[in-house]
């Protein structure tokens, strides 16, 4: 089978969690003996601009054992600056898009969004080629920027609502991470007279194999000086969806607790707000994403993880981070919708405790009755990978999409 495959960012641009998994699950399709051409951005995701190594072209070319990378310009621009993103994801839509024509006849296309405009690119490129198209949605777009604010002229999100409607309409098949997620494009679709039926859900993978439990006392945590504290720790990336306030005011009513300490570990837009508040806290550290390798002692060093979704995005959005934390056998405080996909697998898995979204008080009482039981936390943690373990791996999710994919071509 020949895939042609749109995506935001692909390897080596792994700090974006959407890198990691379509790079992936593109390694296990190339291992079952397919053909992939893989069309996205060159690396920018970190430092929010093209890596210096990579600038000079405005595309690139690079052949590949199971096929080719084809990199365009992403136009990087502030997340702040809506009209600035707008038009820059415009401009990289019709570089995608006349990248994506450019190649020959494959059997399917496959597009991953956000940004929701690379779904035109992709959807192009399938006109042409006479090959069913594919849409997987990370985070829907644009409810997750209604919610959180970003996007608030209500003429614009009319607009943007239609487009996000016409795009799932002109999808052969839409992949979903969660219930949650299936239930809000299925509704979308449904109004517009369709039956949803085109919606599948074929969650992310979790990689027990390259993430597994190690030592709590290890390099990274000895690294920040804090081997004899209680480490509680945000891993990922540090955006507006989350709620860092959360964090700001448990730290600020700790502070007597001189055994207890937070680390943020990563970047993001939200980055400089969390650091002016995190430096008049001497039991907060912020640090930046360390290298990929490095991520099982990053997450092995916590004693607990939190997971901080503002109110109103579970239906819109799945933190993959949770997964990580289970394979890494560490307990999970959730900060998130009632019921969502989270929620019910802190619940599910018996490794952790969700509480309401945006709610201090609630947080901090689920918090210190996670702090009780130090033996307790480790059965947690141990309940936590054993859930991981009969998760979807990344040769699970691989046969998902091939079966889907054949099941089209058919």
């Amino acid at each position: 089978m020949k895939i042609l495959v749109f995506c935001p960012h692909f390897a080596p641009d792994l700090h974006a969690a959407t890198g990691e998994v379509m790079t992936r699950l593109v390694e296990q399709l190339a291992k079952r003996g397919h053909e992939l051409t893989v069309v996205t951005s060159l690396p920018w995701y970190r430092g929010h601009e093209v890596a210096q190594d990579w600038r000079g072209r405005p595309w690139r070319v690079e052949q590949t054992e199971w096929g080719s990378v084809v990199r365009c310009w992403p136009f990087p621009t502030q997340k702040t600056n809506i009209k600035a993103r707008a038009a820059g994801f415009a401009a990289q839509t019709c570089l995608l898009a006349a990248l994506g024509l450019a190649r020959r006849r494959h059997d399917v296309v496959f597009a991953m969004t956000p940004p929701l405009f690379l779904a035109e690119a992709a959807w192009l490129a399938s006109i042409r080629m006479r090959a069913p198209f594919v849409l997987n949605t990370q985070d829907i777009f644009p409810d997750v920027a209604v919610e959180l604010g970003a996007i608030s002229n209500q003429r614009i999100i009319s607009v943007l609502e239609r487009y996000e409607r016409a795009v799932y309409r002109r999808s052969d098949a839409i992949t979903v991470l969660s219930d949650d997620q299936q239930r809000n494009v299925c509704q979308k679709l449904t109004t517009d007279g369709g039956d949803g039926r085109q919606v599948h859900l074929i969650k992310n993978f979790v990689d027990i194999e390259r993430i597994q439990p190690v030592e709590r006392d290890n390099w990274y945590r000895r690294e920040l000086g804090l081997s004899e504290k209680t480490v509680v720790m945000y891993s990922g990336n540090v955006g507006y969806s989350q709620s860092f306030e959360l964090m700001r005011i448990a730290a600020e009513a700790s502070h007597g607790q001189p055994d207890l300490h937070f680390v943020i570990n990563g970047e993001g837009a939200a980055r400089p707000e969390v650091d002016r508040w995190a430096a008049a806290l001497d039991n907060v550290s912020v640090v930046d994403f360390g290298p990929r390798e490095q991520v099982p002692a990053i997450l092995g060093a916590a004693d607990i993880h939190l997971i901080l979704l503002k109110s109103g995005l579970a239906a819109s959005s799945t933190p993959s981070k949770v997964y990580g934390i289970l394979a890494a056998g560490r307990p999970i405080l959730a900060s998130v919708d009632v019921e969502s996909e989270v929620s019910r697998i802190v619940t599910e898995a018996d490794c952790g405790v969700a509480v309401p979204p945006d709610d201090p008080k609630a947080f901090i009482s689920g918090l210190e009755q996670m702090l009780l039981d130090g033996h307790e936390l480790e059965q947690m943690g141990k309940r936590a990978r054993s859930y991981a373990e009969g998760l979807q791996q990344p040769k699970d999710q691989a046969l998902a999409y091939e079966k889907l994919f054949s099941s089209l071509i058919s």
